[in-house]
């Protein structure tokens, strides 16, 4: 079954899905590594992986501080015994994944327009830029606690090679961002950078920060500057979102983030003299320049 083109929408019931590409056409919206997918960045190629475990951590603080809480306020050690029944295998799962290798990242090089698809056993493909998918879906459910939204950006490859395996045919990447127009911010991350520069998209987050941007020396920053909200806030993510934890976590297996292996994807990777860098399709050309003056008409109908 064929993708639904980008720009087009599907609405059910308690499902959305809003198709960005292909052809990878501007959504509207502005750049945003909300989930720090931004691995590496230069001026041919961008890597994006997919491997958070910080944001993992974030998810499940708060739920350990508010059984604790229970217990400590209501004096029930039932709290703690529902919290370990409830949190027992997510924190497992946690685990289990700081001794896993963290997953190569996909790599985006802007002057060829190919994507380098890492796969198993040491295969990779070099699939064509325009030929990616992408769609942002959201689902909802209702129940006696009222409703509640989950959403994710989907960002699809085929193998070129027409001789593969049907098992081996598809590969897709899925990221947690709620859907809707976050997904699409977190999607103009790689379609701004392929289709409008570098400097269009946001810079890596993901290594060694400077102290000033650590958690604790932002707040000591903050605490010199006589900020006294930025201190409180900083002490509140902290203390109830676990993002000091999460910090050192994803320090520690982000500090250095995997390079791609293949000696072939290293050459691949190299500059390119700009002669000989790859162009738009012309109808990718004629879709993005008819999808910009839509964008534009709407700033203007809005500003009236």
């Amino acid at each position: 079954m064929s993708t639904p083109p980008a720009g087009s929408t599907k609405k059910r019931l308690l499902s959305r899905n809003d198709y960005l590409a292909p052809l990878p056409l501007p959504t509207g919206e502005k750049p945003q590594d909300v989930l720090n997918v931004i691995w590496r960045k230069n001026e041919v190629f961008i890597d994006i992986g997919n491997y958070s475990i910080g944001s993992a951590v974030m998810v499940m603080w708060p739920m350990v501080m508010l059984f604790l809480g229970l217990a400590y306020f209501f004096e029930d050690p039932d709290a703690l015994v529902l919290g370990a029944c409830i949190m027992v295998i997510p924190i497992f799962l946690l685990i289990h994944g700081l001794f896993r290798e963290v997953p190569l990242p996909v790599r985006f090089n802007r002057q060829r327009r190919e994507v380098c698809v890492p796969r198993d056993d040491g295969e990779y493909w070099i699939v064509p830029w325009e030929t990616v998918t992408a769609a942002a879906t959201q689902q909802s459910s209702v129940s006696q606690a009222g409703r509640a939204t989950m959403g994710l950006l989907i960002i699809g490859f085929e193998n070129p090679d027409p001789q593969a395996r049907e098992d081996n045919k598809h590969f897709s990447l899925g990221f947690n961002c709620g859907g809707g127009t976050t997904a699409m911010a977190l999607w103009e991350c790689v379609r701004s950078y392929m289709e409008v520069g570098p400097q269009a998209v946001p810079e890596s987050r993901v290594g060694i920060a400077p102290y000033e941007e650590t958690q604790i020396g932002s707040i000591i920053t903050d605490l010199r500057k006589g900020n006294l909200l930025g201190v409180f806030w900083g002490v509140f993510c902290i203390t109830i979102l676990g993002t000091y934890l999460a910090e050192k976590l994803q320090n520690l297996k982000l500090s250095y983030p995997p390079d791609l292996p293949y000696p072939d994807i290293t050459e691949w990777s190299k500059p390119l003299p700009p002669e000989q860098w790859a162009k738009r399709s012309p109808e990718l050309e004629a879709a993005i320049a008819e999808r910009e003056a839509e964008l534009a008409a709407q700033a203007e109908r809005e500003l009236a």
